[in-house]
């Protein structure tokens, strides 16, 4: 499924506080879990860090799940 994410004029947001407000993960210590045995992608990627700076452009994947997002 996909989806977009508004940053709302954050210059960014911490990828697990992104997998916890789309919903994808019902808290944040689940959401640094799924990170942390690579199961989610930054533009294609596996990404291990658990704050990486999500910004405009990007695109997260997680399970069957895509967002795409914007400024």
């Amino acid at each position: 499924m996909k989806e977009t994410f508004s940053l709302e004029g954050n210059p960014f947001i911490p990828l697990h506080n992104l997998l916890k407000v789309l919903g994808w993960c019902e808290s944040g210590a689940m959401a640094k879990d799924v990170i942390d045995v690579g199961l989610v992608t930054v533009d294609g990627e596996v990404e291990l860090r658990k704050r990486c700076k999500i910004i405009e452009g990007q695109v997260v994947r997680f399970q069957k799940q895509e967002v795409a997002v914007t400024a």
